[in-house]
């Protein structure tokens, strides 16, 4: 009887011993930022490894969760957003979640089992020294922006590529019609449109506030204010602005959720994961690391956010049926009359 109690007591030691060492598998994309503090709380509280795989932009992101559904390279995913929602629910990448985090009210409903973190707004952002010494007034709408005066001008991100990029793609669908966006696109190609991967590279590498040549860019609503944080000397305004351009602004929806396929033994530590990011600190924290606005309501703004990144008070979004039937065929299109 002793031996056999002995026997049961290392076996359950050795399974619990073996939860603890299996490590979380977070894919994100290379935006996801939380304070180091907050994730090791997490880690202690949760008895598990976080290991944080960064997927490049969220569309590469998705693009590897589909490439390897038959073995999956997470337990869970941060990252996937309206945008491409439609796309990872075809390819069966996820799971749905429905635990507390899952029922409670959001700021911005996400949907289909996937549980919002934050949402913001895609959109134009400009570079006001540019403008003032170019003596060049700010475009009034997107029309504007296919004049010969904004030639070379813009900017954006490859929508097969950037989440941000598909974001403002179908939000150009949503406000000027699908014929009329596609003819602002071949106008814009002829304009000098410059196409690149993702967002980091239009922002660090081709926006003129860091040295590009491009002075507007697709961006986000809280960029302006993420300038004012960083800034090494302490500024009242910030040197870029938001163009909230008919057309021209996506509301933003992130989440977080299952992989599909998983690993079973870490799927409990997957859940409290979700959990976390819906956290009252988590939803504080993420809007001066990952610069998003909170999904929880109610959660306090971040003073930097409430001077210097107000929400717009329109944006364009397309029927979220429509775009999951018509996401392939608009990038495909797009394709067809930017790059081709």
């Amino acid at each position: 009887m002793l031996r056999r109690s002995l026997l049961l007591l290392i076996l359950a030691t050795s399974q619990s011993l073996a939860v603890a060492q299996t490590p979380l598998r977070v894919l994100t994309h290379d935006s996801f930022e939380l304070p180091a503090p907050l994730l090791a709380q997490f880690e202690r509280e949760a008895g598990v490894k976080l290991q944080i795989i960064k997927g490049g932009d969220a569309g590469e992101m998705l693009n590897r969760l589909i490439l390897t559904r038959a073995r999956p390279i997470a337990d869970v995913v941060f990252g996937i957003d309206n945008a491409l929602l439609p796309r990872a629910t075809q390819a069966g990448v996820i799971e749905p979640y429905n635990g507390p985090a899952a029922q409670r009210p959001s700021a911005a409903p996400l949907g289909d089992g996937v549980v919002p973190v934050d949402h913001g707004y895609v959109a134009l952002n400009i570079d006001k020294a540019w403008f003032a010494q170019k003596g060049l007034a700010l475009p009034r709408s997107l029309d504007d922006l296919a004049q010969p005066a904004y030639k070379d001008l813009l900017v954006v991100p490859h929508p097969g590529t950037s989440s941000p990029g598909q974001a403002f793609l179908q939000a150009t669908i949503a406000g000027l019609g699908e014929e009329g966006a596609f003819d602002w696109w071949a106008r814009m190609r002829r304009n000098g449109l410059k196409v690149v991967k993702g967002w980091s590279e239009a922002y660090y590498t081709e926006f003129t506030r860091n040295g590009g040549a491009r002075p507007i860019v697709v961006s986000y609503a809280t960029s302006p204010a993420a300038e004012v944080f960083f800034s090494k000397t302490p500024l009242a305004e910030s040197p870029t602005a938001s163009l909230f351009l008919p057309g021209g602004v996506f509301r933003q929806v992130e989440g977080v959720a299952l992989v599909k396929g998983g690993n079973p033994a870490a799927r409990d530590a997957a859940g409290r994961f979700i959990e976390f990011l819906r956290s009252a600190p988590v939803q504080q924290a993420l809007q001066t690391s990952m610069w998003m606005y909170p999904a929880e309501p109610g959660a306090a703004r971040a003073e930097v956010l409430k001077k210097h990144a107000p929400e717009p008070t329109r944006f364009d979004n397309p029927p979220a049926d429509r775009a999951s039937e018509q996401l392939r065929a608009w990038q495909d299109r797009w394709v067809r009359t930017v790059l081709r």
